[in-house]
C-alpha cells in the first residue's frame, strides 16, 4: 500500500520530556569510544563527574522519540528503511544534567518513483527543559527504500556537501569497541540488528553493526580533538552521509580537508579500507 504523504508530512511525533544526570552523560561518551586509554586524562572530561563536559554529539540521544516510524498507521515500510545523512548545530554548550525536551516534526518527503524508494526529511529541535532555550538542532534523512510510487513532490532534494579531489591533510584513528553496540543501545536505540547475529545475517550482513549515530558520536570526537583542540565549546556544526556500516571493534580514520570557517570530512574504516561516512561538512562555533 502507497504512504500518504499528508499523514507523513503532518505525523504527531512525540514531544519527548526527560531529565539526564551525569550518569547518563558518562555513558553516551563510553557508548562511543571514550576512555579505551586509561592513561589519557584529556578524555577524563567526559567521564569524570567532578569536571564533566558533554561531547557535542549527544545531542542526537537527547529528546529521542523513539522509533516512530515502526508505527503501522505510517504506512511506511519499516523493514527497508536507510538513515541516510544525519546533521547537528550546537546552539550552546549541552548540559551534562537536567531537565531536556525534544521536539521532532517532518520536514519533507521526496518520492524518488516506484521501486526507487523516498526520503523522508526530519528535524529535532532539543531545549532546555526549564528554561526553553534552544540547546541543539538535529537534522536528518531517513531513505524508504520501499515506499518511492506514491505520487509525491520529487524534490527539493538535499545537495551534498563536496569532498575535495585531494589527498586528506589531516587524519586521526579511533578504535571501536568489540562490545560497543552493546552499550551505546543503552542510550535509547534497542533496534536488534545491532546485537542479533541472526538478524543481522538476515539483514545481509556477516555480524551485528554499529549504530550509523554511534559512528557519528565517534566521527565527532575526531572532528573534536583534530579541530577544535579538544575543547567541545568550539564546535558549532556537522553534517554527513552515511555510506557505509561499521563493525564493532573496526577503527574509524576520520579524514579532514581544512576549509575557510571549518573543514570538510570523510571517514573510512581502516581494516576494510571502505568508506563508511562521505560528504562531512563540519564549522566551528560563532
Amino acid at each position: 500500500m502507497a504512504i500518504d504523504a499528508t499523514t507523513l508530512l503532518n505525523w504527531p511525533v512525540p514531544e519527548i520530556r526527560e531529565v539526564r544526570t551525569a550518569k547518563d552523560t558518562i555513558l553516551y561518551a563510553l557508548s562511543v569510544g571514550i576512555g579505551q586509554d586509561p592513561m589519557d586524562t584529556a578524555a577524563l572530561r567526559f567521564l569524570d563527574e567532578r569536571q564533566l563536559i558533554a561531547l557535542p554529539a549527544m545531542a542526537v540521544v537527547l529528546g529521542y522519540p523513539g522509533f516512530w516510524l515502526g508505527d503501522p498507521a505510517t504506512g511506511v515500510d519499516a523493514v527497508k528503511l536507510v538513515h541516510g545523512e544525519q546533521g547537528l548545530t550546537i546552539h550552546k554548550p549541552l548540559p551534562v544534567t537536567g531537565e531536556i525536551l525534544g521536539r521532532t516534526r517532518v520536514t519533507g518527503l521526496v518520492d524518488r518513483g516506484p521501486g526507487k524508494g523516498a526520503l523522508l526529511y526530519s528535524e529535532r529541535v532539543v531545549l532546555d527543559g526549564a528554561t526553553d532555550e534552544k540547546l541543539a538542532t538535529l537534522t536528518s534523512t531517513t531513505f524508504m527504500r520501499g515506499d518511492g510510487g506514491f505520487g509525491g513532490d520529487t524534490g527539493p532534494v538535499k545537495v551534498a556537501h563536496p569532498e575535495p579531489d585531494a589527498a586528506p591533510e589531516l587524519s586521526l584513528d579511533l578504535a571501536t569497541r568489540p562490545e560497543q553496540a552493546l552499550i551505546y543501545r543503552l542510550n535509547g536505540d534497542y533496534n536488534p540488528l545491532h546485537m542479533d547475529p541472526g538478524l543481522a545475517a538476515r539483514a545481509g550482513f556477516e555480524r551485528p553493526i554499529l549504530h550509523g549515530l554511534c559512528t557519528f558520536g565517534v566521527v565527532c570526537h575526531a572532528l573534536v580533538l583534530a579541530l577544535c583542540e579538544g575543547d567541545p565549546a568550539r564546535f558549532g556544526e556537522m553534517d554527513l552521509r552515511f555510506s557505509s556500516p561499521v563493525y564493532p571493534g573496526e577503527t574509524i580514520r576520520t579524514e579532514i580537508w581544512h576549509q575557510d570557517g571549518g573543514a570538510a570530512f570523510r571517514a573510512r574504516v581502516v581494516e576494510r579500507d571502505k568508506v563508511v561516512v562521505s560528504n562531512g561538512r563540519f564549522r566551528f562555533a560563532g
